[in-house]
């Protein structure tokens, strides 16, 4: 088995078929969206397939180190995560090609006017091991 993360984007991936932004679905579509991510979940569940998925909250910072005894940093000029990764998955799978035929599955979510989005999912396998340093 190997375990791949699938990112729902915000922005940064190319633009999806239904491309409303969710903010301005009706409650009724946002409600169809979520069973749908629910029910897909469960499925994975009873497969064995699923490992844990959330939805993230559009709050969020940037912190990083900037040495001892001076204050993190916060935010910056880069683009925020908050503003780009929508939700994740990790799933646990036979192997690239299942993590493909879910993302594929997933990307088929309904959005604004019960249309499937079509949305792009960024597949993403996590490392069996450290990567190694040749010198």
């Amino acid at each position: 088995m190997a375990k791949y993360l699938l990112l729902k984007h915000y922005r940064g991936a190319p633009a999806p078929v239904n491309d409303v932004p969710m903010d301005q679905w009706t409650p009724q579509e946002i409600s169809a969206h979520m069973q749908y991510m629910s029910d897909f979940a469960a499925r994975l569940e009873e497969s064995g397939e699923f490992v844990d998925g959330q939805a993230l909250s559009p709050e969020g910072t940037f912190v990083r180190y900037d040495g001892e005894e001076r204050p993190p940093i916060t935010d910056g000029p880069f683009a925020e995560t908050k503003d780009l990764i929508a939700g994740w998955m990790v799933i646990d799978v036979d192997g690239y090609e299942r993590a493909v035929e879910l993302a594929g599955e997933l990307s088929a979510a309904p959005g604004a006017g019960g249309a499937p989005i079509h949305e792009w999912l960024e597949v993403r396998p996590f490392l069996a091991a450290p990567p190694t340093i040749t010198e």
